[in-house]
């Protein structure tokens, strides 16, 4: 069974990819798990990955937070 990724349920994949990018920030700089989550939350790159028609949802932990320090 393959389910389609649409606006309505995309909210559903942002959790784990949100942690997983703090996570690797917090590698990167330092400081808290959840300030490093809040930087994340509040990026333009997490208003465009909340988005469906961006696709930025296909890309794997590491590539969005190498977007992130861009």
């Amino acid at each position: 069974m393959t389910t389609e990724i649409t606006n309505e349920n995309l909210y559903l994949l942002l959790p784990s990819k949100a942690l997983q990018v703090a996570r690797l920030y917090q590698e990167a700089h330092g400081g808290s798990g959840l300030d490093a989550l809040k930087r994340f939350y509040h990026s333009a790159l997490y208003k465009q990955l909340e988005q469906e028609e961006t696709k930025l949802w296909h890309l794997g932990p590491v590539a969005l937070f190498e977007t992130l320090e861009e």
